[in-house]
This record gives structure tokens, sequence and C-alpha cells, in this order.
């Protein structure tokens, strides 16, 4: 069994800011990712990233959000910037995907339970 742990949702004003994290306890590296899911829409790749680090950005939050990981662990971060209303969905983290051509493919049997992220007034 492969369980991934997320944390770092919550309520935030539009124009604010959260971190969520992931980590995936297995003992080598692995390419992660973020997804988001809102209601009534497919989900979508917000951002991945290699098992060496490389970055790879999706069309979800562009330009305000970005992906890092923690040295030598399969810890991944989410800095989400100048949040808006339209960011709100529940997020989930996304681990041992594949990169193919520079694009990530997500592992369609690990994922995170998901995280909520509001933004609202």
């Amino acid at each position: 069994q492969v369980h991934l742990v997320e944390s770092g949702g919550g309520l935030v004003q539009p124009g604010g800011s959260l971190r969520l994290s992931c980590v995936d306890s297995g003992t080598i590296k692995y390419h992660m990712g973020w997804f988001r899911q809102a209601p009534g829409k497919q989900r979508e790749l917000v951002a991945a990233i290699s098992s060496d680090g490389k970055i790879y950005a999706g069309a979800s939050g562009s330009g305000r959000f970005t992906i890092s990981r923690e040295s030598a662990a399969n810890t991944i971060f989410l800095q989400m910037d100048n949040l808006k209303p339209e960011d709100t969905a529940v997020y989930y983290c996304n681990s041992r995907g594949t990169f193919i051509g520079g694009s990530y493919y997500r592992n369609p049997n690990i994922w995170g339970q998901g995280t909520q992220v509001t933004v609202s007034s």
C-alpha cells in the first residue's frame, strides 16, 4: 500500500497565500505533481517536478504557483500566491508518475486524499 500525506489547505481571502505539502514515504526519489479539481470540472495538472528537481508548470495557476521539493526526500510543496476565487478546488498530490517528452503523466493509482483550498472574502 502506498499512502500520500497532504496538508496545508484552508480558507484564505483573495490575494492571500497558502503552502501545500505532500509526502511519499518511498525509499527512492519519484516524479511527483499537484493536480486540482473544482466541482463539475475535470481534474487538471497544476505543476509537476521530477525526481531531480526539474519543474513542469501546467496551465493552472501559471505565474502564481510554484512547485518545489525537499532534497533527498519525496516531499513536495506548492506555494500559492495571489490566490483568486477561481482557485477554489480540492488539490491532490500525485506520485510516481512519468515524464515523457517534457510532460508529466500521472500515476492513476497513487493519489493523496486531497486538501481543500477555498478562496473567499
